[in-house]
């Protein structure tokens, strides 16, 4: 018999809506080309100087992923590593001009499928969702817990 459920189940809620909106973006995305990882690796590369390291951290891709992500960029011709102005040792990622015209199209996508997700809900309760979200991103739910066997993080704001 199984236990009666005392609370929400915050779990699902948070994992299923979260779902169904990286699904909604990723088809926007494609419609462009693009993938989530690709944009993300174009915003960020945009925002400053990074190496492809940083950028990875910053998007949540392991090595492998990015290193594919970067390649894809580059066969797009929308960016390419270069040698870092500051440290010749690193390799940034640089964005070419079409790729900085294709991340101003995919921000514009990303925040389109945002702004439908929020207009499905009323004025008032979508400020209160984005305050309480960002309370716990913020605190409680800021750092993840250590495990033995660490959980898939997700991918970080931008």
């Amino acid at each position: 018999m199984a236990p009666t459920r005392k609370e929400p189940d915050l779990s699902f809620l948070l994992d299923h809506t979260s779902h169904v909106l990286r699904t909604q973006m990723s088809a926007e995305l494609a419609k462009i080309g693009l993938t989530a990882r690709m944009h993300c690796a174009l915003v960020h590369a945009l925002q400053e100087e990074r190496t492809q390291a940083q950028i990875a951290e910053l998007g949540d891709m392991d090595k492998t992923t990015m290193v594919v992500t970067v390649d894809a960029l580059e066969k797009a011709g929308l960016a390419e590593r270069r040698p870092s102005a500051t440290d010749r040792r690193a390799r940034i990622i640089a964005v070419s001009e079409e790729g900085a015209k294709v991340a101003a199209q995919s921000q514009k996508i990303v925040d389109g499928v945002h702004q439908r997700a929020l207009a499905a809900l009323p004025d008032d309760e979508r400020e209160v969702l984005l305050r309480a979200l960002n309370r716990l991103a913020t605190g409680y739910l800021a750092t993840p817990a250590e495990g033995p066997r660490p959980a898939r993080r997700a991918r970080q704001k931008g």
